[in-house]
């Protein structure tokens, strides 16, 4: 009598790396088509920077100081990598508002049910609305070039150059975006997120070299400025497009720009999302 033995075939474990590419990806599809049916989110994103452009353009072009010059023309150059960077960063008050509003309804736990990575949530969402924030960088170059703003308007740029000043915009804005997913994870409601967000975010983008010259700043001040992560990005940016404002400090992340803003970037990408993970599994246990 022969003896049959049956065979369990046991699934090998799925890598942990892929599976959480994997599960993110899911999650930016989720939030991409659920953004595509809200268009108004799309629409009110870009006034916000599209108005700034105007009010900072035609209002305070002609008194503004940039070095020696008080050229309109000057100003619109030496302003644009500002404003770029402004809409990138201010992202990061959306992106806490819709995880807060995730949380608030129970769509965080439900996903935390699932078998799924867990940071893969978060990575999604922060995915998805960086997405968001190149497809605004596009409509918002477009508004700049129609204003006057001229890349290499001040020194030699070329493509590659200028994809690589929005490539250092995209990683500074997706970084904050973490620190936006950290607010979301640690208040109750999304209209505290929203303020929560705004309220750190404005002294980081005004007490900058984003809108003014720095050399025209009280020493203190002009020194946080200058190590301010979000004024090596916008430097970095006028050094790529070959716009005016490049600064003569001595302080390093002014002279090293590119590298103070991927330096700073990366930096804040590793600790917050670190944070904002263990926050995750913290808030859904």
């Amino acid at each position: 009598m022969s003896a049959v033995t049956d065979t369990v075939r046991v699934a090998p474990a799925a890598n942990p790396v892929s599976q959480s590419i994997r599960d993110s990806m899911v999650v930016a599809k989720r939030n991409l088509i659920r953004m595509s049916r809200i268009p108004e989110m799309i629409i009110y994103g870009l006034i916000q920077p599209i108005m700034f452009v105007v009010l900072f353009t035609y209002v305070f072009g002609g008194s503004m100081q940039i070095g020696s010059s008080t050229s309109a023309v000057d100003y619109k150059n030496f302003l644009m990598a500002g404003i770029f960077a402004q809409t990138v960063t201010f992202a990061t008050a959306s992106s806490g508002a819709g995880i807060a509003d995730d949380m608030h309804k129970g769509l965080i736990d439900r996903f935390r049910s699932l078998p799924m990575a867990r940071g893969a949530v978060l990575t999604g969402r922060t995915l998805a609305d960086s997405v968001q924030t190149a497809l605004t960088l596009v409509v918002l170059a477009v508004v700049a070039l129609l204003v006057g703003w001229r890349v290499g308007s001040d020194g030699d740029t070329n493509l590659g150059k200028v994809l690589g000043a929005f490539g250092l915009l995209l990683l500074l804005g997706y970084a904050f975006t973490w620190i936006g997913a950290l607010i979301g994870m640690s208040v109750r409601t999304p209209e505290a997120a929203t303020s929560s967000g705004l309220i750190w975010l404005f002294p980081v983008t005004f007490i900058s070299n984003a809108f003014v010259d720095t050399s025209h700043m009280t020493p203190w001040l002009r020194h946080i400025a200058e190590w301010n992560p979000f004024s090596a990005t916008v430097q970095a940016c006028r050094v790529l497009f070959g716009n005016p404002g490049q600064s003569q400090s001595d302080a390093w992340p002014m002279q090293h720009p590119v590298w103070a803003s991927l330096i700073y970037s990366i930096l804040i990408l590793v600790v917050f999302r670190t944070l904002a993970v263990r926050k995750y599994r913290s808030a859904t246990a």
